[in-house]
Order: C-alpha cells, then structure tokens, then sequence
C-alpha cells in the first residue's frame, strides 16, 4: 500500500474498482435479500449517514494533512535558496580566489538541487543524490579551508552561512520523505468499503436506479486521487517547482 499510494493514478484505478465492487455487492445482497420494514430502514438510514459523515471527515482531515505537507515543501525550496543565496553573497569575504571557488561550487550546487525537484526517474534521482553530497563535501572543505587559514569573525560568517544551505537541504529531504501514515489510508479504505456497500444495499431498483449507487465511488475515488497526488511529488500532477532556486541560478550567470 506503501507503494500503491504514491502513484496517483494507480490510487485511482485500484479505489474506483474497490469501491463499484462494494456498491455492486451491496446491490446484490439488497437482491438477495427480504424488504425490510420501515424500522430496519430508518437504522440503516442512520448508520449510512454516520458512516457517511465520519468518511468525509477522515477524507477532509486527510486532505487537510497533504495540502500541509505540500506547503511545507515548497516553504522549503523558498528556504532552500535563500540559503544559497545570503552564501553566495557573503563568499565576497573570502579572500579571491577561495571566493571564486565557492562561488562556482554554489552555482553547480545550485543546479543540482533544481534537479532533485525536476527529475522523477529513480536511476537519474540516485546520480543527482550522489553529485549533491559531493558537492556539499567540496562546499564544507572550501570554507573550512578558508576559516583555517584566516580564522575571524568575518569567517565564522561564511561557516554559519554554509551551516545553514547544508541543514537546508536536510529539511527539504526530511519534507519529501514526511508521508501520511499508512493506518490512515487503511482507515479511509476500510470506511468508504463500509459505506459504499451500504449505499448500494439502500437503493432501490427503480427505473434502473442501481446505477446512481456508482456516484459515490466514483467521488471517493477522485477525493483519494487528490490525496495521492499531492502526496507524489515526483509523480503527481501537482509538483512543487522549484522557481525560487531557477530564478536564484539565473541571477548568479548574469
């Protein structure tokens, strides 16, 4: 399920086809089954609403969670860069050449990092992961070096500058990494199961009226699409774009 969720259109598939096969089994127990009298119908009334009310609840609450986790990543490329950025600009303290040589390293550092937002096959994610420790390595060297040779004030600037375009790269990760858990998805599933079957055992067979019963699944599917999207990152239709970072690359090639 892990895996299932974090393709979107997959989630859809696999969430409209559970879905219609519950209502379908509703239906046919419904067939199957003696009318009930008006008492087992205001219980059964009353137990699809609940159930009905809890499934938008936990979908809405759920929603609520992505759109927040989707915030918190692109929060954190606008972070991201302005890391970079105040770096970029204090390496006007080092002496010149150890200023020219940072300053190279955080444009190919640069470009990396709008890479981790744009790619989204595995094999090239791995290559870009390996290239951005690497640069992150030369980057600390750099103003390590620096700092040794001419320790100051001015220096220790550069190193906390640099501290913080490294812990910056660590949060976007921890963000990307940061996934809703897989009880809640298992909770929502089990539920909208519960309550499409309901549905379809409710309706009554008027006038091929059994095909409204698809409506809801139908619904479910899209909400839990929406989910699933906002919880890809790579995969989803609705991506973070890493503008800030572009625009910070552009700005340091002028």
């Amino acid at each position: 399920m892990t895996t299932l969720t974090r393709d979107p259109i997959v989630i859809f598939i696999f969430t409209f086809a559970v879905m219609w096969a519950s209502a379908w089994v509703g239906t046919r127990l419904r067939r199957m089954r003696r009318v009930a009298n008006d008492a087992e119908r205001e219980d059964l009334g009353t137990i699809k609403s609940a159930s009905l009310t809890l499934l938008a609840l936990l979908i809405g609450f759920t929603f609520s969670m992505a759109v927040g986790r989707y915030d918190q990543r692109k929060n954190y490329e606008e972070a991201e860069a302005n890391a970079i950025g105040t770096e970029y600009l204090r390496a006007d303290l080092l002496q010149a050449a150890d200023a020219a040589h940072l300053r190279q390293l955080l444009k190919a550092y640069v470009n990396q990092r709008i890479l981790f937002y744009t790619t989204a096959d595995a094999h090239q994610l791995d290559q870009v992961t390996a290239s951005t420790s690497a640069l992150e390595r030369d980057l600390w060297s750099a103003v390590r070096l620096s700092a040794t040779a001419q320790p100051s004030p001015i220096t220790a600037l550069v190193i906390s500058g640099m501290n913080d375009v490294l812990n910056s790269e660590g949060y976007t990760h921890a963000a990307w990494w940061n996934r809703i858990p897989f009880a809640a998805w298992l909770l929502m599933i089990i539920i909208a199961i519960a309550c499409n079957t309901m549905v379809g055992y409710d309706t009554h067979q008027v006038n091929g009226r059994f095909r409204v019963v698809f409506i809801l699944p139908a619904i479910v599917a899209v909400s839990f699409f929406l989910i699933a999207d906002m919880e890809s990152p790579r995969r989803g239709v609705i991506r973070v774009v890493p503008e800030n970072l572009m625009s910070l690359a552009n700005s340091m090639t002028q």
